[in-house]
């Protein structure tokens, strides 16, 4: 074998190998299919996994859920180091509207629940973390690569025509310049003002304050109680007893848990293609992620 087709089997074996990873660890949400059992004082728990791409499952299970009269609450269970800006925005305003609706929400934070996943959190009537979890992480980060130095290696040249000066802004094929930071940093310091503005109006905290430890740092879950991150510490077991009791249920309330849908291998590579794609196409991506 070439050594040229050695290094496209390589390039082809590992991005399948990434494709695998990402969708079985659940970039947005599980593959689940839920208990169908209709009794009075239910509790639905909905699961978000890994890194936050898309945000139509879990936007779509937060709806059927709210609509449910025999749903009295749902325990948003959040095991996520954050993702992207716009569909970590996009859940936390569903989550804020099931609050809105009178429908108890509870947001449990399992190992990471950071920066995206603690903005979601955010929209819950309670926020419930371990102590060990890990939380926080207020703040934005953008990525994204430069090939200029390996194209100019290999021979490679790409000529752009465009409209105005930052058309092609964080493009991988030209390098990346002062007047490209500060304009990039204009938009990072947007969101992040976005970011810190929710978390002093849902924690009712003081901007200021709140300002010196916004830094992209992390908490523990005992050290997000101190700061007033959070509400209580406690597992997913305490939080459904929590939403029970705020939806008046005596007793232990009954709880839909997600089963685990049979995938075939196909599907589990192909069903969600377009979001690992979007993770691996080389733009700009603004993020609210741990790292």
């Amino acid at each position: 074998m070439k050594r040229a087709d050695r290094i496209i089997t390589v390039i082809v074996v590992a991005f399948l190998i990434i494709v695998f990873i990402v969708l079985y660890s659940g970039i947005s949400a599980d593959k689940a299919q839920y208990g169908s059992s209709f009794s009075k004082g239910q509790i639905a728990v909905v699961k978000l996994r890994g890194v936050i791409v898309s945000s139509d499952k879990i936007v779509n299970q937060l709806k059927k859920y709210s609509r449910r009269k025999d749903i009295k609450a749902i325990v948003l269970r959040i095991n996520s180091p954050g993702g992207g800006v716009a569909a970590s925005q996009e859940i936390y305003e569903e989550v804020k509207r099931v609050r809105k609706s009178g429908k108890p929400i509870v947001a449990s934070i399992a190992s990471v629940g950071a920066s995206g996943g603690y903005y979601i959190a955010l929209g819950a009537n309670k926020i419930v973390a371990n102590p060990g979890s890990i939380t926080g992480s207020i703040g934005v980060i953008v990525d994204f690569p430069l090939i200029v130095d390996f194209l100019e290696k290999v021979g490679i040249e790409f000529k752009t025509v465009k409209s105005g000066y930052y058309k092609d802004l964080g493009s991988p094929y030209r390098e990346f310049t002062d007047k490209d930071r500060a304009k990039i940093k204009e938009v990072v310091d947007n969101l992040f003002n976005q970011f810190v503005n929710v978390v002093a109006e849902e924690r009712h905290l003081d901007k200021n304050d709140l300002l010196k430890v916004a830094d992209g740092r992390i908490f523990t879950g005992s050290q997000a109680v101190e700061y007033g991150l959070i509400d209580t510490l406690g597992t997913l077991e305490d939080a459904i007893l929590l939403a029970g009791k705020m939806a008046g249920i005596e007793g232990y309330p009954t709880v839909i848990f997600p089963k685990r849908k049979k995938v075939s291998l196909i599907e589990l590579l192909f069903a969600d293609i377009e979001e690992v794609l979007s993770i691996l196409i080389p733009i700009p991506s603004l993020n609210y992620l741990w790292r």
